[in-house]
């Protein structure tokens, strides 16, 4: 095999065509990626509410890719915020995020459509609604920015009575000196009122709020760094939908470290 590619990049030369564009046509790039990652956080705070009762998180996914735009991944964290509901005997201490899709891009337009399944294993006592929810989703990106809209048709995150909730949510990224990057988010989740057996038990503004967050990121040492104030008006008083049975509000604002590694 040896003789026959020095061979094959003599021959190159005596026509004028280099070796090294001969050996790419010969092994064209796979059309498959697979890729994994793995963070760990101060807080995990998803869309602004606190999944851990402010203590740290540790996360990792895989994702798989094709030239074509299909993709399909898997992701993972500790969450904590069904135990802290109070709600008894739940044994829940995971979170599994499974997920697929479309996307492509036009110039400088992009697009991207899928679905995910948050899937929450574990017990749950007689007449508790399940977290596990389904959403549909779709985005559009310009340059630095990018809309998303998901739209559960299931009941929501454990919400009695809320299947078509939706978050629409804004995220720009920008690139600062020194390497270092900007991102900026402002999303909101409506959750819509909720009755059960005929009685309401959730008014149409009593769950939606609106989160934000702004943060920086670094590259170093082959580490993705980033800093982040992450906030939102989530109504968490005593007896509302974002107070636990610890007294924590979870939408409080808070600053969030995380420390990531692609592979």
């Amino acid at each position: 095999m040896k003789k026959t590619l020095i061979a094959v990049a003599l021959a190159a030369s005596a026509v004028g065509i280099p070796a090294v564009a001969t050996a790419q046509s010969a092994a064209a790039a796979s059309p498959h990626t697979v890729t994994a990652n793995m963070t760990v956080a101060s807080d995990y705070r998803f869309r602004g509410i606190s999944q851990t009762n402010g203590k740290p998180a540790i996360q990792g996914g895989i994702d798989y890719g094709h030239a074509s735009g299909i993709y399909l991944g898997l992701w993972a964290s500790n969450v904590s915020w069904l135990s802290d509901a109070g709600a008894g005997s739940i044994s829940n201490s995971i979170e599994m995020d499974f997920y697929g899709g479309y996307k492509g891009s036009f110039g400088d337009i992009g697009y991207d459509v899928g679905i995910l399944r948050y899937y929450y294993p574990g017990t749950y006592p007689t007449g508790f609604t399940s977290p596990n929810t389904t959403e549909l989703y779709v985005a559009g990106s310009w340059k630095n920015y990018t809309l998303k809209y998901s739209h559960a048709v299931t009941n929501l995150f454990g919400f009695d009575d809320s299947k078509g909730a939706g978050y629409l949510d804004l995220t720009g990224t920008f690139e600062l000196p020194a390497g270092f990057g900007l991102v900026a988010h402002v999303g909101y989740q409506r959750i819509p009122a909720g009755s059960v057996g005929g009685v309401q038990v959730r008014a149409k503004d009593d769950c939606s709020y609106t989160d934000w967050k702004l943060g920086v990121t670094k590259e170093y040492a082959g580490l993705g760094f980033g800093l982040a104030y992450v906030d939102t008006n989530a109504k968490g008083d005593t007896g509302e939908c974002y107070r636990n049975a610890f007294n924590r509000d979870l939408g409080k604002g808070t600053v969030v470290l995380s420390v990531s590694k692609s592979f």
